[in-house]
């Protein structure tokens, strides 16, 4: 039996039940893996469901306000994806449709071998494969090397198909063979598995070596004024969070009165792990230039940064334990 077969006939039977697998649309399965982007499954649903009720159609999300698109996205990170995603979308409503063939798909803001591959299979179900970290592990395990991973993917496709297939390669290699304690004696393609042969199966795929983390300490503070409190827009050239609001961090505005300590957290960004300090701090005078006053119904629609979320969270808290 073909690889391709033995990986259908598990999957049909063993694939967990996710939103995005339940429709055929472009748009939707297309949003979902960007979502999917260095985020857990668990971690992406909510976020998925929300944004594609408040923009159910390339159309919805090409029209939507810049702000309000952050805001939607707020809390899944690299927000680089939200802003190429509303430019893919631009691009797809001025064509008229989403683009039907990979090389469409390809050329869309955003989307990478990876993701064209997998949206043109589960989408359209073009004889293409997209090979991500999961599909990388489970190959690599297979044939017991690195080599040559995209034409053996290739090689076993069932090209009548292609999605069951591709989606097939992924949820194997999130379920079953995971990058450490893999459970080799529930998977389909154990008998088919050169490293599991060998021996070598949690030596695969050689993984590079992880960047150094950078370890930042910040003082956040929280400068209320009648129920508003006041923060800052980081400009489009920002190389991280553009447009996004956050809290004066300590330093940046002058003559402030500091004050209590309110609580402390953690926030990691890729290798840099954060731990920012909150205290509340008084101004006399209007608001420097720069900065706004945020009332609480604003902040509802502004597109916070997490850290601003976090602070916000432990103002909260601290108010109604007070």
């Amino acid at each position: 039996m073909k690889i391709a077969q033995k990986l259908k006939k598990w999957f049909e039977r063993e694939q967990r039940d996710l939103p995005w697998r339940r429709t055929r649309d472009p748009y939707a399965i297309w949003l979902s893996e960007i979502m999917l982007q260095q985020t857990r499954v668990t971690a992406v649903i909510p976020y998925y469901e929300r944004f594609l009720a408040k923009y159910p159609t390339f159309v919805a999300l090409a029209e939507a306000p810049e702000a309000e698109l952050l805001a939607a996205w707020a809390g899944l990170g690299y927000y680089s994806r939200a802003r190429n995603l509303q430019k893919a979308a631009r691009a797809m409503a001025e064509a008229g449709e989403f683009p039907p063939t990979y090389e469409g798909i390809r050329a869309l803001a955003g989307v990478g071998e990876y993701t064209a591959g997998a949206v043109a299979s589960i989408a359209f179900g073009l004889p293409e494969v997209g090979i991500d970290g999961n599909v990388i592990r489970v190959l690599s395990r297979v044939t017991g090397g690195m080599a040559g991973l995209k034409e053996v993917a290739e090689r076993e496709m069932d090209v009548r198909d292609p999605g069951t297939y591709q989606q097939a390669l992924m949820e194997l290699g999130a379920t079953v063979c995971a990058p450490k304690k893999p459970r080799c004696l529930l998977c389909p393609l154990a008998t088919d598995c050169k490293a599991l042969e060998l021996g070598i199966v949690e030596t695969l795929p050689v993984r590079k070596a992880a960047a150094a983390t950078i370890e930042e300490e910040k003082t956040l503070l929280w400068i209320e004024r009648e129920g508003s409190v006041l923060v800052w827009q980081r400009g489009k050239e920002s190389k991280r969070l553009a447009g996004f609001w956050e809290l004066p961090e300590l330093g940046m505005v002058e003559g402030v009165e500091l004050g209590e300590w309110i609580g402390a957290f953690g926030h990691s960004i890729v290798n840099h792990r954060y731990r920012y300090t909150l205290r509340r701090g008084r101004i006399d005078g209007e608001a420097p230039e720069g900065f706004r006053w945020v009332g609480d119904k604003g902040m509802e629609t502004l597109a916070a940064s997490t850290a601003f979320r976090k602070s916000l969270r432990i103002v909260t808290q601290k108010n109604k334990s007070i």
